[in-house]
């Protein structure tokens, strides 16, 4: 990517309970040594939104390796361009059954997963849960929420063997409207 983009760059895992923590001003100024100029941090959750021509998977390295070595800790990092972001805001293949939307995920994956993964994830049972792979996105249904969610530990068991991070569909439009 030559041409500067927006981009979203999400992290995996950071300020929940203790560990993992980052103040989101360190975030910016780790993303703003990376060149990228136009940087905003969302929420408290690792979602930041700045202007950058790096493409995305080598500045997804560059901030996991700035992380770990300013802070101490290695989190997964996904950066999606706003046409990407865009895209998923207006695909919604689980709106016949998704109607909260603090409990309709989108799970942003580094790469596809394998097939292999993908089937051994459709065998584990999850009802009432409903999920669907696309591309790089995993869009998932947790009717009972997030921290009784069968699928959300299974992923958390790093089955699909990707780098991923999730966010609510509410958040991911927040992401959208940011950039």
């Amino acid at each position: 990517m030559s041409t500067p983009a927006r981009v979203a760059v999400l992290l995996r895992g950071v300020n929940v309970g203790r560990a993992n923590r980052i103040a989101m001003s360190d975030f910016a100024a780790i993303l703003t040594e990376l060149g990228l100029r136009d940087v905003r941090t969302l929420l408290n959750s690792g979602n930041a939104v700045g202007t950058t021509s790096r493409a995305p998977e080598p500045l997804s390295a560059a901030v996991t390796a700035a992380i770990e070595e300013r802070l101490g800790f290695r989190c997964d990092v996904v950066v999606r361009t706003r046409a990407e972001i865009e895209a998923v805001v207006a695909h919604d293949p689980l709106a016949a059954v998704a109607t909260d939307p603090s409990r309709y995920l989108v799970v942003f994956l580094g790469a596809p997963p394998a097939s292999a993964a993908v089937d051994a994830l459709r065998a584990v049972d999850v009802e009432p849960e409903r999920w669907v792979i696309e591309g790089r996105e995993l869009y998932a249904w947790l009717p009972t929420g997030v921290a009784e969610s069968l699928l959300a530990k299974q992923l958390a068991k790093d089955v699909l063997g990707v780098t991923w991070t999730g966010r609510n569909v509410a958040t991911v439009s927040r992401v959208l409207a940011a950039m």
